[in-house]
C-alpha cells in the first residue's frame, strides 16, 4: 500500500494557504524536519501527523491515513504476495479508506484525486491476485475506492471519468452481492445527471440506486426522494408524489438502524437534505426551504462547510428566493 500522506499534506498546506515554512512555524516544527516528511522522504511521527491534521481542520482524516508500523509492514507482505491476504491487511486498507472519505468532508476533492487513484490502483492490483477466504471482503474494499475515485471526479465535473469509475464500481459491488455499496454508486450516477442538468438521467439512477437488493433503508430514502425530484423536472407529478410516499413508507425503519458503514453521512437528518431538494423540485418553495436550513444547520460541525454542501446552500438561496 502506498504512503501519500506527503502528497495529501503538501496539497492541505497549500489550500489552507500555508507555505512549508509558515507550517513549521505555526506548528513549532524544524523546517528541515517537515521538508523531509512532506517531500516524502521520511515517515511523519504520530505527533506530526497530528499537528499537521490540527492545522489544515481535517478532522483526524489527513492522520487517519498514515498506517502504524505492524500495519505498514503486514500490508507490504499482502501487496507483494496477494494470494496470501490475511484478514489484518483488509482492516488496514479499509481503516486507511475511511480515513480518505472523511478527508473528502473537509479538503478540495481535486487535492486528494491523486493520492486516491494511486490508492486505488495499488488495492485494485491486489485484488487480481488475491486469493483465499478473506478476497471478498477485498473485493468490498476495492469496490468502495472506486466508488470513492468516482465520486471525487463528479465532484470536480470531470464526468465521464466519473461515470467509467463508478461503473467499474457496480461491477465489483456485484461481485459479491454487495447491495449497499451498489447502491451508492448509483446514487452517485444521479448525481452526475443532476449537475448536468439531466432529469431523465436523475430519475434513472436514483430509482435504480433505491430497488438496488441488498440496498441499506437510509439509502433508498434518499434515493427514492431524488429521483421524485427528477421525475418533478420531468413535469410527472403524480409519478414523483408516489416516490415520496415510498420514502415516507420507510422512515421509522431508517431511523431505527444505523446508517451503513460505507454511507455514514446517512442520518435522518441529512435525508431533510433530499427532502429539500425533492420539495424544489415539486414547486413547494417553503417547503423546500424550511427542510435545506433545518438539514443543513444539523450538519455536524466538520461537514458543514464540506465541497459538496454546496449544492444544498445553492438550492436553499433559490427556494427562499422563490418563496
Amino acid at each position: 500500500m502506498r504512503d501519500d500522506f506527503a502528497d495529501l499534506a503538501r496539497r492541505a498546506l497549500r489550500d489552507a494557504g500555508y507555505s512549508m515554512k509558515a507550517a513549521a512555524r505555526a506548528m513549532n516544527y524544524d523546517p528541515a524536519y517537515l521538508s523531509r516528511v512532506l517531500n516524502g522522504k521520511q515517515k511523519p511521527s504520530e505527533n506530526l501527523a497530528t499537528a499537521l491534521d490540527s492545522l489544515v481542520g481535517a478532522g483526524g482524516a489527513l492522520a487517519g491515513t498514515v498506517l502504524d508500523e505492524d500495519d505498514t509492514s503486514r500490508v507490504a507482505r499482502s501487496a507483494a504476495n496477494p494470494s496470501r491476504l490475511d484478514a489484518g491487511t483488509v482492516d488496514a486498507l479499509a481503516g486507511v479508506l475511511a480515513a480518505y472519505r472523511r478527508l473528502d468532508d473537509t479538503a478540495q476533492p481535486k487535492s486528494v484525486i491523486p493520492a486516491t487513484m494511486a490508492q486505488m490502483r495499488e488495492v485494485t492490483r491486489m485484488l487480481k491476485e488475491a486469493r483465499g477466504p478473506h478476497r471478498d471482503r477485498l473485493s468490498d474494499v476495492a469496490s468502495e475506492w472506486v466508488q470513492f475515485a468516482g465520486w471525487l471526479y463528479a465532484q470536480t465535473r470531470e464526468y465521464p471519468e466519473g461515470v467509467r469509475l463508478l461503473n467499474e464500481a457496480v461491477e465489483l459491488a456485484d461481485e459479491t452481492g454487495n447491495g449497499t455499496l451498489a447502491a451508492q454508486a448509483l446514487n452517485f450516477k444521479g448525481y452526475i445527471a443532476r449537475q448536468q442538468g439531466r432529469p431523465q438521467g436523475i430519475a434513472r439512477w436514483f430509482a435504480a440506486a433505491a430497488n438496488t437488493p441488498g440496498a441499506h433503508p437510509a439509502q433508498r430514502i434518499g434515493d427514492y426522494l431524488q429521483a421524485a425530484g427528477g421525475l418533478a423536472e420531468m413535469g410527472e407529478q403524480d409519478a414523483a408524489l408516489r416516490m415520496v410516499e415510498d420514502a415516507e413508507k420507510l422512515m421509522d425503519k431508517a431511523a431505527a438502524l444505523p446508517p451503513p458503514e460505507t454511507a455514514y453521512w446517512l442520518t435522518p437528518n441529512f435525508n431533510r437534505l433530499n427532502m429539500g431538494i425533492c420539495t424544489l423540485a415539486l414547486g413547494r418553495y417553503s417547503e423546500a426551504a424550511d427542510h435545506l436550513r433545518i438539514g443543513l444547520a444539523g450538519l455536524p460541525d466538520d461537514l458543514r462547510d464540506a465541497p459538496w454542501t454546496w449544492e444544498h446552500k445553492e438550492a436553499l438561496r433559490r427556494a427562499v428566493e422563490a418563496a
